[in-house]
């Protein structure tokens, strides 16, 4: 832009009297109107030095070889070393590598699965459940208690918990069968969706699920949101008034357990359920109470119609579906 207003000064007041008002070196602009022309590049003379040809391809041959091709170059220079062989330097290997091509990761490393994201509806309670652990601060620095927690994804209701001095298969194949047998689950009813934490894909708690013919899913590593109803959920813990900085003992931890679980399923208003009890909506009392909670908004309407400047209010929709992972192509509703 500066360049373009001294060009239209120029005619007027010159170049440099141009470039001193605008503070421009004139060099610059003459730069400019008169680029240099690109000079060709000069090949680089081979050096006395180098490799010639067929030990260039005698290097690339060790490189490939069966026992080298997944070798880093300095690894086949030292092997070589050892077994009184030279044939070039480690840097030169590199370069008659990249001048093939091949200047990539030579080491035999692991490929890891494609991992198919989580597509999972639940349109009513019993449906779906997701599983998760997390570590609550003991008394003491490197200290924990952890804490199992199912969920019903449709409801939100949690249908076990359980406190623990450690993180463990069987104490998760006990509670998974103790939540079933208390929800009466029946074959081929239930997906169970969890992350892939030691416990969550163990052979027990695998081999549990498959003989009570529950499906069972997982989250992509790294993947928090494949799971999200566990995390909100122990984020919903973790911020209530009360929670302590650290528990006096696994007693004090189960005691607020039990006292934060009560309030959860039976006192707590979910927004992601209609602002319902997780109790009301997994119990089947979601319909009769968002009943009784449109009369009350019908008859404050009646008596004060004209504090409703919108009309008759209504009450938070009731839940239709629970989505991990809704499909951009699905038309359900949350």
């Amino acid at each position: 832009m500066i360049e373009q207003t001294v060009e239209e000064l120029t005619p007027l007041i010159g170049t440099r009297p141009a470039c001193r008002t605008l503070g421009v070196a004139p060099a610059t602009i003459y730069r400019r109107r008169r680029p240099p022309a690109p000079q060709p590049r000069r090949p680089r003379p081979k050096s006395d030095r180098a490799l010639s040809a067929a030990e260039r391809e005698a290097v690339l041959a060790v490189l490939h070889s069966e026992r080298f091709i997944d070798h880093s170059p300095a690894q086949v220079w030292a092997t070589l070393l050892d077994e009184d062989r030279y044939l070039c330097s480690e840097r030169t290997m590199y370069r008659v590598l990249a001048e093939a091509g091949e200047g990539r990761q030579r080491r035999d490393q692991l490929s890891h699965p494609a991992y198919a994201k989580p597509e999972l509806l639940a349109e009513k309670p019993n449906e779906v459940w997701t599983w998760d652990i997390t570590k609550l601060l003991g008394p003491a620095k490197w200290t924990y208690y952890y804490l199992y927690v199912i969920l019903d994804v449709f409801s939100r209701y949690a249908v076990g918990w359980t406190l623990q001095y450690r993180e463990s298969a069987s104490v998760a194949e006990q509670l998974i069968w103790q939540a079933v047998d208390q929800q009466q689950i029946q074959p081929h009813q239930l997906t169970i969706h969890a992350d892939r934490g030691s416990s969550m894909t163990s052979k027990p708690v695998a081999f549990l699920l498959a003989d009570l013919g529950i499906t069972k899913t997982h989250s992509r590593p790294y993947t928090s949101t494949d799971n999200p109803y566990s995390e909100a959920q122990f984020k919903t813990l973790k911020y209530r008034p009360g929670f302590p900085k650290r528990f006096e003992s696994i007693e004090h931890a189960r005691l607020f357990g039990r006292q934060f679980f009560d309030w959860y399923n039976h006192q707590h208003r979910h927004s992601g359920i209609g602002l319902m009890t997780p109790e009301t909506v997994h119990y089947g009392r979601a319909e009769t109470r968002h009943a009784e909670r449109s009369r009350v908004l019908t008859a404050a309407y009646h008596a004060n119609p004209e504090r409703f400047v919108n009309g008759a209010p209504k009450p938070p929709e009731l839940p239709t579906a629970a989505w991990i992972n809704k499909p951009h192509t699905q038309q359900h509703a949350h």
